[in-house]
Order: C-alpha cells, then structure tokens, then sequence
C-alpha cells in the first residue's frame, strides 16, 4: 500500500464506500484519487472505507464527485448513514433476477412446450440482462477507465456472450430443428444471479471479518445525562454525546455505558473495564478516580467530570488504530495485489486463445463459446483479493478484543517472523510499582528536605519510578524548583529559584570523584555534591518468568537491555530466566543493541520509558503497554491494553503467527483454485452455470477461512 506524505495542513478523512465488489475495485478508487493528487490513500474493499488526506486545493464534494462517477456510493464522516433495510439493494437484484432465472432453467427438466419456445426464454432474459447484466457492465466499464479491470469485466464479458450468442440464433435459425443448439439464455441469466449471489454470500462473511470494529464501537453510548445548574437547582437532561464538552458533569446510572472519559465528582460504582483494560475483575471507583468511556457501571451511581468526549476518548483512540491496523498492507499481500492487476487482461486472452482453439480443433462454434465463456467466469480473481483483507480484519479484530491493538497488519506478519525478542527491565518486567526502602543523607541543605526536592523533580516525569515516588512521597510538600526536565537516560533536573541544580538519577550522574561506600537505586546531587542516596524495592511481573519461558519455546531468543546496575539487571534476569542482559544503557546504547541484534532475525522490542523510544523505533516491532510514556506508545507498533501483566505479549504472537497461516492458507487456495480449474474449463469439462457456481463457492472458502480464525484455538508456545 502505497502513500505519500502529506502537508501540514492536510485533513485526514474516513469514509464508507458502497458498492465495491472486489479489491480491484478498491485498487480502481486507489488509482483515480492518486492521480487526483491525494495522499495517504487507501481503500479497503473488506471494511468499504475509503482514507485519504484532504488538502489545499480539493473540496470534500469533488472527492465525492470523483468516486461516485465510478458507480459506488458514499456516505461521509459527518453524514448519517440512510437506515439499513431488512434486505439490501444487491438482495433485492438477485430476488429480481432470480424470479426470471428459475423458469428459464425449468425447461432443462419440465418438458412444457411453452418453456422450450425462444421467445419465451428470451423474454426471460431480458430482465435478468437489464436488471442484472448492466450492474456488472458498468461496474467493469468503469474499472476500465480506471485501468486497473476488476471481476465484473469477466462477468458481463460472459453473460453477454452467451445472450448475444442465443439471440444469433433465436433470428437465423427460429423455426428449425437446429435452433436449440444455439440457446443459452438461461446460461447467460444464470451466469448473472449465481455471482449476484455469490457477492451477497461474500458480503455478508465479510461483515463477519471486520465484526471487532463494530463490537468496539457499540461500546459508546449515543447519548448523555448532562447534569446543569439553573434557577430552579439542578437539572438533567438527555443530549447527545458529540454535544458534550470538556467540563461538562453528566450521571452514570447503574448498568449504562459511560459516555466519556473523566472523573468521579460523587458517588461511586463498580466498573467493569474488561474490554479496556483487560482486567477480568470489576474495579471500584469513588471520587477523583478515572473512568473510561465504554466501560460498564454494573452498579451504582455517580457524577463525571467530562475530560474528553466523541473522538478524543481512549476508546475512540482504540477503534482508530484498529481502523488503521485492518486497512495496511502487509508484505505478504504485495504478490496478491500484482497478480490481480494483470490477472483479468490475463484471462481475457486465454478466454480468446479457447475458443479460437477450440474450433480450430473441429469443436462447434457454440462448444468453443461455451468454453470461453466458463474460463472467463471461474477465473474471477474475487478470492485472491479477500485472501490477506479478511483474515487480517478477523485476525487483528481478535486481537483488539483481547486487549491486543497492532497499529498495522505489517507489524503482525513482522512479529510473525520475529526470532529476536528484546525487554526493559524497570516496568516492563517489573511491576514498576516501586516500594520506597529509605534516603540516606550524605551531606545537609539547611532549607531544603530532600523528599522535597525528590518529588519536585519526579512529579514532572512519567517514568514508574517517578510515579511510585510520588505516590511514596504524597504527603510532603514539594520544593518550588523551576526549569524541570527530563535528561533521557540520565533522570531528572530542576534548578532551585535561589541558586543551584538538583539532579535525581542513576549512578552516571554521580560526579568523577566520589567513592560510595554502598549502591542505591537513586542518586540525588546537588550542583556537584552528592546530597542523598535513595533505595527502592522493585517486583517482578506475576506472569513474566512463565512468558518469557513460553517465547524460549517457541523458539525465541530473549535478552534484556536496561539502563539499571549491573547488580539489578542480573538479579532481575536471574528471576525472569533472561540468560543475556546488557545493563546501563543510555537510549543510543539500546539502540545499537538492537542493530545488532538485528543481524540475527526480526526483532521485537518490549519497552515503556520515553529512553526506550529509540530503540522501539530501530526494531522491526515494537511493543508498549497503555500506561507507557507517550513517546513510547507513539513509538510503538503494538500496545497492550493491560499493563499489569505480559500475557499480552503472547496473545500478541499467537494472534500474529494464526494470521500470518491464515492468508498463506487463504492465498493458496485463491491461487490452487485459479490455476485447477482454468484448464478444465478451458476442456469443456465445466459448464459456465457450473462454472458460475465454483467461482462463488472459492469466495465463500477464503472468507470462511478467515472468519474461523475468529474462533481458532490459538498456537501453544
């Protein structure tokens, strides 16, 4: 999948598209809104959406304009979708097409005299061509244009061989015993309803596929109790949840969905954040605690404070990057993707080179015409184009649901084929939640406490020893310091108004010079005087020696690389069964850690601290859990929606390696399928009627495949 950057004033838009009936219709859309000159364009034929960058100089008219005059249809981000009817127009074109489709084969196994008549039968087909015939002719006309033909080129290019065929021999030969040699009216209506509903059959299993996005999204509530203050007290009323803004205070009632993300003014409830957060247990919430939109209230009542609503809420954050994640590319498509861009010129030429052979070797004219016909219908390249969509919508939807969100299907196939796979330590393998042992004072400030100062410098970081301080340090008051900043992988300095810089961090910061007489985790120094040393505890995750025994069975080779002592990476190792670790590793030390390791395979980088972000970037995947640092998450290619433990890791790689099987299988049978069955029909040994049916039922295979990877039990490691 190709793209373009874009400039800065560019406006990212997503929109539904109808009407599509394979990739190359996405890949047609693709090329004509390229040429147009948009970026980052990308059509997704199994999720019907279209993204691409609005800038200067394009209206959102003109874009629409553009796709519309290809035959589909579009329904915008701030348009309402019409509401669905019980059956939808492609329904509604077979039930048509169908009712004239039965007669005309009825007369191959009722001998009524009225059925056998021509004009009967080719009053018959008339509808079906009119109904029927036309959607797919001007669907291929405008592939054509586009240069990129698509499935329905075959189709109509069939069916109306065989009516034109018939309707030859309805005027030369009506009223001879040699008449019905020429009459396939009911091959060409046949032709035209099978496929029909071999599209709704598709359309329906891939709705399937992309089930993940609409499960997320039936998460948000449309609508908010909004609590405001009037003349007469206070006041509730119902509003929609796009009308809510930043400060807002709303009810949550027992059993409802919240509808943004905020805080707890009053009351309390007990939540479940399962599909957040992947916490199985639901959590308590009482005043000033967060809650996320989405989530469930089992029971209770309280007021939110509104913090962010509609599509700046972690969960619409979360369906944009499963969004993403479905619409990419992965490599293994790319040979898909080239295959059909030549595969219907392809089979329109061996369609001819059949018939011409075909009667060269002494066949009926009407035989060699039926064995084109039935090349150019089973050899609709519809499978090859559902083969990598479907399975990485169904796969990576799986993976969402389990708290699994892969910013691309390039990231799963990589971490498919990963053989390398590299930690942090401190809140990667450890729980991060660190227990405050003790300060010792090696020197005196009269007016400062260095618990003071400790939290000035660790309230401005997001690192968890920084988080766990200040939870330790909550009932001080902090030290007024100015000019805070983290210095990446060294810690923290902040300057005190009146004179001087305090430095917090690991044992590099430590002046040349002084010899300690023990280590601590943390060193605290004043301009060049070591003022304190700070002790912290540390745990392993639960679960972190079980993974990463599970990925050294799998195959993987696991090595740590943190920026901590050489004293606590062994012990943590030791615990986690790590064999290699490197230790005190400034952010372009791990980055050359990861180079080289990457000459030995694909690498997968774990890690959560903004000095992990380098090497997050360098390696081929990178993963982070949701309470990473920003620059981390941003960094990352994989996010764990659980941090509390690195289960997720192998949800991850199980998901990964099933969808990565799933498009090999799928692509095999596309391609297994075309390359069987176009000699036989090229023989004579498939009926186009036949051949129509076969070609549905290939569709319906590579979907079904595809949806079972919603259910398959995933690889043991």
């Amino acid at each position: 999948m190709a793209s373009t950057s874009s400039p800065d004033k560019a406006e990212q838009l997503t929109w539904k598209v109808d009407g599509m009936t394979c990739a190359n219709c996405a890949q047609g859309i693709r090329n004509v809104l390229v040429k147009k000159g948009l970026h980052d364009t990308e059509v997704n034929f199994a999720a019907g959406e279209v993204n691409f960058t609005l800038i200067d100089g394009f209206s959102e008219d003109q874009v629409q304009a553009d796709i519309e005059k290809l035959g589909y249809v579009v329904t915008r981000e701030e348009q309402t979708p019409k509401p669905a009817s019980r059956f939808s127009a492609l329904e509604k074109r077979f039930a048509f097409c169908l009712l004239f489709t039965l007669p005309l084969l009825a007369h191959m196994f009722v001998d009524e005299a009225w059925l056998h008549n021509p004009w009967v039968q080719l009053g018959l087909c008339i509808p079906v061509m009119a109904g029927g015939w036309w959607f797919f002719a001007r669907s291929g006309w405008q592939s054509l244009k586009t240069g990129v033909p698509n499935m329905d080129v075959l189709v109509s290019v069939g069916s109306l061989s065989a009516f034109l065929y018939s309707l030859i021999g309805t005027s030369l030969y009506l009223g001879t015993p040699e008449a019905h040699n020429y009459l396939f009216y009911e091959t060409a209506a046949s032709i035209i309803t099978l496929v029909l509903l071999g599209n709704i059959l598709e359309q329906r299993s891939v709705k399937q596929t992309g089930s993940a996005l609409r499960e997320l999204s039936a998460l948000q509530p449309e609508t908010a109790i909004r609590i405001s203050q009037g003349a007469a007290g206070t006041q509730e009323e119902q509003v929609a949840v796009n009308m809510l803004k930043p400060g807002d205070v709303i009810r949550v009632t027992e059993g409802a969905r919240i509808p943004a993300d905020g805080q707890v003014l009053q009351g309390e409830g007990l939540v479940d954040e399962s599909m957040m957060t992947g916490e199985s247990l639901p959590v308590a919430k009482r005043s000033g605690d967060p809650v996320l939109s989405g989530t469930l209230n089992i029971s209770g009542n309280f007021s939110l404070h509104v913090s962010r609503y509609n599509k700046q809420t972690a969960l619409a954050g979360i369906l944009e990057r499963v969004r993403k994640a479905q619409n990419d590319k992965p490599p293994v498509q790319k040979l898909g993707d080239r295959i059909s861009a030549i595969f219907v010129p392809v089979v329109m030429a061996i369609a001819l080179l059949t018939a011409l052979v075909s009667y060269w070797i002494g066949l009926p004219l009407q035989d060699a015409l039926m064995h084109a016909i039935a090349v150019l219908v089973i050899s609709c390249p519809c499978a090859m184009g559902l083969a990598t969509p479907t399975a990485v919508m169904a796969g990576l939807g799986r993976a969402a649901r389990m708290g699994v969100l892969f910013r691309s299907g390039t990231d799963a196939e990589v971490m498919a084929r990963s053989r390398v796979w590299a930690f942090d330590k401190t809140g990667t393998l450890t729980t991060g939640q660190f227990q405050l042992r003790g300060i010792t004072l090696y020197s005196e400030l009269a007016e400062l406490k260095p618990e003071a100062v400790v939290l000035a410098l660790e309230q401005a970081s997001s690192h968890p020893i920084a988080q766990s301080l200040c939870k330790a340090l909550k009932n001080e008051q902090a030290a007024k310091l100015v000019n805070v900043k983290e210095i990446k992988g060294f810690g923290m300095q902040g300057e005190w108004p009146s004179g001087g810089v305090f430095r917090l961090g690991s044992a590099r910061i430590v002046p040349e010079g002084i010899t300690l007489k023990k280590s601590h985790t943390l060193y605290l120094i004043h301009n060049s005087t070591l003022w304190a040393g700070i002790d912290l505890d540390d745990e392993l995750k639960p679960d972190a020696a079980s993974t990463i025994a599970a990925l050294k069975n799998a195959g993987m080779e696991v090595v740590m690389i943190s920026g901590d002592t050489e004293e606590r990476c062994a012990k943590v190792a030791g615990q986690a069964g790590i064999d290699t670790w490197f230790s005190a590793c400034l952010p372009e030390q791990k980055l050359e850690r990861i180079a080289i390791l990457k000459q030995k395979g694909k690498v997968v980088m774990v890690g959560d601290g903004i000095n992990d972000a380098p090497a997050l970037n360098a390696a081929d995947v990178s993963v982070s859990p949701a309470s990473a640092s920003s620059i981390a998450i941003h960094s990352a290619g994989v996010i764990l929606t659980s941090e509390k433990n690195l289960g997720g890791i192998l949800t991850a790689l199980s998901i990964s390696k099933l969808t990565l099987k799933t498009i090999r299988q799928n692509l095999f049978w596309a391609f297994f399928y075309n390359v069987v069955a176009i000699p036989i029909a090229a023989v004579g040994l498939l009926s186009p009627m036949i051949a129509a049916f076969s070609m549905a039922f290939s569709d319906v295979i590579v979907i079904g495949n595809s949806i079972y990877l919603k259910i398959r039990a995933l690889p043991k490691h």
